[in-house]
């Protein structure tokens, strides 16, 4: 059976700090099992969530570099006011505006406070029931063999596959969008936000995987030794980690 994605990974020097910034940004809680920060709706931590794609902070020693990220988070918003509001407020929790060549558009592009770019959408009805990760978004070359790959990949519906833009999301309608968009530029250094995909209960991780190698995934080596989950790359580069069955 297909995966599902259950996070974004959000690398991070200070994981507690980013966390907790990512936590007020959404409107949700932020809890330490260990050693990341897991961002996810209040109430206590519900692993997977049924809905909402959560996010977990990971600690690492490196800064980002200067290259921007070709995964990034697109947040929602349901009225003028309120794009207007979120994005004060997010520049008061420590996120900056962010120029990565958008030129003039209707969003705003900010990046947190470890310089991981996002944008603050302006209200659209396509994104008035997903929560507030309106989607999460991948630069890429061609969005219509990341559909393919991606689509196989995971459970989620493939909603549009053009030459510029691929769209997939849950197929119970829930949540956010994951979108391929066509954007300039090459890949040229690790990205600090990626996809944690799960097996279904019952499924055999170690078969996932190979049944991903077969689709076009690579393995990759980042030096994380001996771990129960296994880190990939999707056939543009794309890091992604498929995590064990719990």
């Amino acid at each position: 059976m297909p995966l599902r994605p259950v996070m974004v990974n959000i690398k991070a020097l200070d994981a507690a700090a980013v966390g907790r910034f990512w936590a007020e940004a959404l409107g949700w809680s932020a809890y330490h099992p260990g050693v990341t920060t897991y961002v996810g709706p209040g109430g206590g931590i519900v692993w997977p969530d049924p809905v909402f794609v959560c996010v977990d902070v990971v600690p690492v020693p490196e800064p980002k570099t200067t290259a921007k990220n070709r995964v990034h988070l697109d947040l929602a918003t349901t009225s003028a006011a309120h794009q207007a509001e979120l994005v004060a407020r997010l520049q008061y929790l420590g996120a900056t505006p962010a120029d990565v060549g958008q030129g003039t558009v209707p969003w705003t592009v900010l990046a947190d406070p470890e310089g991981n770019e996002f944008c603050v959408l302006e209200p659209r009805e396509v994104y008035r029931d997903t929560g507030p990760i309106a989607a999460v978004v991948v630069d890429c070359a061609d969005p219509q063999a990341m559909a393919r790959f991606w689509g196989d990949a995971i459970d989620w519906t493939l909603h549009e596959a053009t030459d510029d833009r691929a769209v997939l999301r849950n197929a119970k309608g829930v949540g956010p969008y994951l979108e391929f968009l066509r954007t300039p530029g090459t890949k040229t250094a690790p990205d600090r936000v990626h996809l944690d995909l799960l097996p279904y209960p019952g499924d055999d991780q170690e078969a996932e995987v190979t049944r991903l190698r077969t689709l076009g995934a690579a393995d990759l080596d980042l030096g994380q030794g001996d771990v129960p989950w296994t880190c990939l790359t999707d056939p543009e580069g794309h890091e992604f980690c498929v995590l064990a069955p719990s």
